[in-house]
């Protein structure tokens, strides 16, 4: 059984700002929604908490070490024509210690900084409901 297709994934992902206001994105590159631009996050591990698993995926994925600031939202990230189903946290974070670099490159091709007025077109369900959420927050 594969987890996210034959039975619902739980996940998290890091909304992370810098001091320009720019988001942090990454362009996947595998399935679901391979080629476009996502928060880093990833899978929740059996017995870890949220918040220790997206300090987990965010180290993992960029090298750098982050402070989990707020919960966003929760999103359903469902992708009918992928038959894929997550259910996905995402935080308001700041990195602490690190500069970005992609750790992963068999998942990810790139990695930028985003001016949140000039985001890319292609961005994953989860990053439009977690940039749905930060607008929220930010009134």
């Amino acid at each position: 059984m594969q987890i996210g297709k034959d039975y619902i994934g739980v996940g998290c992902g890091a909304f992370i700002i810098n001091d320009q206001n720019e988001l942090l994105l990454q362009q996947r590159n595998k399935s679901p929604e391979k080629e476009y631009w996502s928060i880093p996050g990833g899978k929740v591990e059996m017995f870890e908490t949220f918040d220790q698993a997206v300090k987990r995926e965010v180290k993992e994925e960029t090298g750098v070490d982050i402070e989990v600031i707020e919960l966003l939202g929760i999103c359903d990230h469902i992708v009918p024509n992928e038959k894929v189903h997550w259910v996905s946290p995402a935080y308001l974070c700041k990195i602490t210690k690190g500069e970005p670099t992609i750790m992963e490159p068999k998942k990810h091709t790139d990695m930028k900084w985003f001016s949140l007025e000039q985001l890319p077109q292609n961005l994953t369900i989860t990053t439009k409901n977690a940039l749905e959420c930060y607008k929220k927050y930010k009134k």
